[in-house]
Parts: C-alpha cells; sequence; structure tokens
C-alpha cells in the first residue's frame, strides 16, 4: 500500500483519536464520565437519524425530511400520551406509523411520480414542519397546557417510555449507557447485518451502483428504492421517540438541527476506512465523531455561530479523503 492508500484508509481514523486527544489537553472535563454521556446522548439519536440517511444513499438516493419526520414523530408520541392519555403501546406505534406512512410516500412521489429525490423530500419536510404545529397552533406539548378549543391537557408521559431518554445502565462505572445508545447500536448492527451479508441489501447496492444494470438483471429496483425510504422513514421516527423521552415533552423547535447533524454523519461515514460508500458502520463513526466535536467545542466555549462551520469544514476534509484522493489514485 501507498502512503496516499494508507491516507485513504486510516486517516479518518488517526483524526478522529487526534480530535479526542486535543480536547482531552484543551478542555477541562473532556476526559470524564459526564462529557461521556454527554456526548453518548447526543449521538445516539444523530447516528439514527444517519442510519436512515444511509439506507437511501445506498439506493443513489437522499432523505432530506428525516428531521421533520423525528419532530412530527415527537410532537405524535407527546400528543397521544398528554393530549389523548393513551399508553406507550399506542404512542410509539402511532410514531412509528408515521415513519413508514412517510417513507412510502417519498419513495412513491421518486419511484412513481418521478420527482427528484431532494425535492420530493424538501417538499415533505416542508410539509411535516407546518402539519405538526397544527393540534396545537404551533405549541409544544405538555402535561397541564390549554389546548386551542380551551380544554387542560392531564395526560403525562408513561415512566416506560421516558425510561428509553432517561435511563442509564452501569457500564464499569454508574449510569454511564443512556438506553438510547443501546438502541443505536442494536439498530446499527442490523442495519450493517442487513445491507452487507443479506441479498435484499447487496441488490439496494446494486441499485444504486448502477440502476440500468440492476433493472436489466431482473431485480425489483422501485421496490429497493421504495423501501429504503421506509427504512429511513422508521428510522427517524425511532430518533423522535428517543427524543421526546430524553425531553419529556413535545417541544416544537427542538430537532432543529438534527438533519444537519444526521446527513454530516452519514457522508463523514464515507471516508471511515476508505469504504468511499455508504456504510453503517462508517455512519456510527460520523455521529460519534459529530458528538465528540460539538461536546468538545461546548466545553471550550466557542461560539454556537462556529459549530456548524467547524462541522462543515471536518465534512469538506471528509469527502476530499474519500473521493478526491481515491480517485486520484484509481486514475
Amino acid at each position: 500500500m501507498t502512503l496516499r492508500d494508507y491516507a485513504i484508509r486510516y486517516g479518518f481514523i488517526v483524526l478522529l483519536f487526534g480530535l479526542i486527544a486535543y480536547f482531552a489537553i484543551a478542555a477541562d472535563g473532556f476526559v470524564s464520565p459526564q462529557s461521556a454521556v454527554f456526548i453518548f446522548q447526543s449521538v445516539a439519536i444523530t447516528g439514527v437519524l444517519a442510519l436512515g440517511v444511509t439506507a437511501t444513499l445506498v439506493v443513489g438516493g437522499f432523505d432530506l425530511s428525516i428531521g421533520s419526520v423525528a419532530t412530527s414523530a415527537m410532537m405524535a408520541a407527546a400528543y397521544v400520551m398528554v393530549v389523548l392519555e393513551q399508553n406507550v403501546v399506542v404512542a410509539v406505534v402511532v410514531c412509528l406509523l408515521i415513519g413508514a406512512i412517510v417513507g412510502l410516500i417519498n419513495g412513491w412521489l421518486i419511484v412513481y411520480m418521478r420527482v427528484p429525490d431532494l425535492l420530493a423530500t424538501l417538499g415533505m419536510m416542508f410539509l411535516l414542519v407546518g402539519l405538526q404545529r397544527i393540534p396545537t397552533e404551533g405549541r409544544s406539548i405538555a402535561t397541564g397546557m390549554t389546548m386551542p378549543d380551551g380544554s387542560v391537557a392531564n395526560g403525562k408521559f408513561a415512566d416506560a417510555f421516558l425510561a428509553l431518554g432517561r435511563h442509564r445502565f452501569d457500564f464499569f462505572i454508574p449510569n454511564l449507557i443512556p438506553v438510547s445508545v443501546v438502541v443505536l447500536i442494536v439498530l446499527a448492527v442490523l442495519i450493517w447485518f442487513f445491507l452487507e451479508y443479506t441479498r435484499f441489501g447487496r441488490m439496494m447496492y446494486a441499485v444504486g451502483s448502477n440502476e440500468r444494470a440492476a433493472e436489466l438483471a431482473g431485480a425489483p429496483v422501485k421496490a429497493y428504492k421504495i423501501w429504503a425510504y421506509v427504512i429511513s422513514g422508521v428510522f427517524a421516527s425511532i430518533g423522535g421517540i428517543l427524543l421526546a423521552a430524553r425531553l419529556g415533552r413535545g417541544d416544537i423547535a427542538s430537532g432543529n438541527n438534527l438533519l444537519l447533524d444526521a446527513v454530516a454523519a452519514a457522508l463523514i461515514g464515507y471516508a471511515v476506512l476508505g469504504a468511499a460508500k455508504p456504510n453503517a458502520f462508517g455512519t456510527a463513526v460520523g455521529a460519534l465523531f459529530v458528538g465528540i466535536l460539538l461536546q468538545g467545542l461546548t466545553m471550550m466555549n466557542a461560539p454556537y455561530y462556529t459549530q456548524d462551520f467547524v462541522k462543515g469544514v471536518v465534512l469538506v476534509v471528509a469527502l476530499v479523503f474519500t473521493f478526491a484522493l481515491s480517485g486520484r489514485g484509481r486514475r
């Protein structure tokens, strides 16, 4: 292997450990259990959404609606339990159905209506942003709130539901690993195995690599693409469930940065171990990188408006490693 090959394959991992070492020195308290918990919590929701984006990238698509799907699921969970006073099972099922239906509509628009994926999912994003505000006239949902019709919402979040976002497992030290991180790990392993070792997953890669060739080989290309968006929608709704469980309310503005962070994690995943393709392992590492970066900048008191700039720089560097260097090597 040449030096360039090593840089492409291991450069991002070196960058990740270098970032950890830098923040450990420059930010007081970065290497602490409390900091680890904050990183894990931020990584979990971002990572789940990013895994959904990865599924659409595999088939050559892209889903811009994941942030609004997650926020809609969060608002739906709050509405079902606080306003309708239903149990946790009903709330979770409603959220998952929202994700699946939105994914199905996105896939239908893209595959059968031939709307470009960016335009279809962008339109869905705006539709959901407006729709989730209608039941409460744009207000967040919490126990005791007054509804538009004058009634009072007396329901509350079930303890079992809140545990999804707040309970922590012991790992060497007490209360270190949040439940949401376990959910992320399980989903990451499942989607990794699905994409890498099942016929369905390999055919999704084939569709993304050369849709026409896959169609000539007899693959049901349209079905694979639709399923990719359904997976993305369901994963986004799971992220919304975890967010609602962590906040304990339906906060209308809490999902503003979910889309950017999830997309950054998914695209950074291209650079991990020189994969040069969307992959679940790289996406999980990308989410961890974003979480470490934001936690470190926050602990160094970096202005909030610089964080997106730094994330953009990191993303550009990662994509240069992935495409420019590897492309030059192939030529």
